[in-house]
């Protein structure tokens, strides 16, 4: 388990994730998932068909 050794120095955005490389460097990476929040789909109802003359 790592130990923290100073907080709040990387202001973090939201939809990024942050890691410690092999140098020591901290990163940041977009994640694949997450951030905004997403709005629920409408469904669409299906055309009717007209009939025919």
């Amino acid at each position: 388990m790592g130990k923290v050794i100073v907080k709040n120095v990387v202001k973090r955005r939201p939809g990024h994730l942050y890691y410690v490389d092999g140098k020591g460097n901290v990163c940041e990476a977009v994640m694949a998932r997450g951030g905004k929040k997403k709005r629920k789909a409408s469904k669409k109802k299906p055309a009717k068909k007209k009939k025919g003359r």
